[in-house]
């Protein structure tokens, strides 16, 4: 059995939902790590997904006040499992 999941779709689940608990707007997490609020929207949608750099995901977690490890946690209810 083989388990498959793509990692920015679950990075990019767990910057909207701390995003969301630290109250802040796409548009107020993009001012303060300094992208466009557009690139945030397309990190966080599933249309439209962005890839990102490892200095990003750094500066996201700091204002987020969030671990690198909260932001890289695999969700594993959401495994795709290919025999």
């Amino acid at each position: 059995m083989k388990y498959e999941v793509n990692i920015y779709e679950q990075v990019a689940m767990n910057i909207k939902k701390y995003r969301q608990l630290a109250g802040m707007t796409q548009a107020q997490l993009a001012e303060a790590i300094g992208v466009s609020h557009e690139f945030i929207r397309r990190i966080e949608s599933k249309k439209g997904k962005k890839t990102f750099s490892f200095q990003t995901l750094w500066n996201i977690s700091k204002v987020l006040n969030v671990s690198l490890d909260d932001l890289t946690k695999i969700d594993t209810d959401q495994f795709v499992v290919k025999s």
